[in-house]
């Protein structure tokens, strides 16, 4: 894992740490209050090690002949902030590529996909960015990623109304309706 150039350097105030208690103060709380006094350290923290900005590559490949296959991987939650309110959604994703010599290591979609989540981002540039990562990472043009999220800036506050968002890219042999594609969106969302 790359460690970022805030990481490598000496010990020093967190300005994260300002940032927590000036907000504390503006919302009519002390921050020297007992149960607040490390809350700006723990913000810093927290954001420092959220921040995916500075995450490596994720490229460990592995040479397999296949024969038409396609590899899908599902499930792979993750958290990211909306970028017009600082506001938390969760996405769930289902990855799929159609293999080109060789294959990808398994966790290096989950990697892909929260070095993508790990900043601010709205989800349809979620789910282009870690497309077109897969795509450069195993060489194939033929990838699909498909995304449902549930965001608390619609959750928490507006209109208060839990809702998942989906959203999709689909490129090479997935643009089309056909078989691939059709056993990625069943995959993607089986019958309840």
């Amino acid at each position: 894992m790359t460690t970022s150039a805030y990481e490598n350097r000496p010990e020093t105030h967190d300005p994260l740490e300002d940032v927590a208690r000036r907000l504390l103060v503006e919302i009519g709380e002390d921050p020297d209050r007992d149960g607040l006094k490390e809350t700006p350290a723990r913000f810093a923290r927290w954001w420092r090690e959220f921040s995916g900005y500075d995450a490596g590559e994720a490229d460990t490949r592995f040479p397999l002949r296949t024969s038409g296959q396609i590899v899908m991987v599902s499930d792979i939650h993750v958290w990211s902030l909306c970028e017009h309110h600082l506001l938390p959604f969760s996405c769930v994703l289902t990855i799929a590529y159609k293999p080109h010599g060789d294959v990808l290591g398994l966790s290096k979609f989950a990697r892909i996909a929260h070095r993508h989540a790990h900043r601010l981002q709205v989800q349809e540039r979620l789910i282009q960015d870690v497309a077109e990562d897969v795509s450069a990472a195993t060489g194939s043009p033929d990838v699909a990623v498909i995304g449902q999220g549930e965001h608390l800036c619609m959750s928490m506050r507006g209109i208060r109304t839990p809702a998942l968002m989906t959203t999709s890219v689909f490129t090479g042999i997935f643009e089309e309706y056909g078989p691939a594609r059709d056993e990625l969106v069943a995959t993607a969302f089986p019958r309840r």
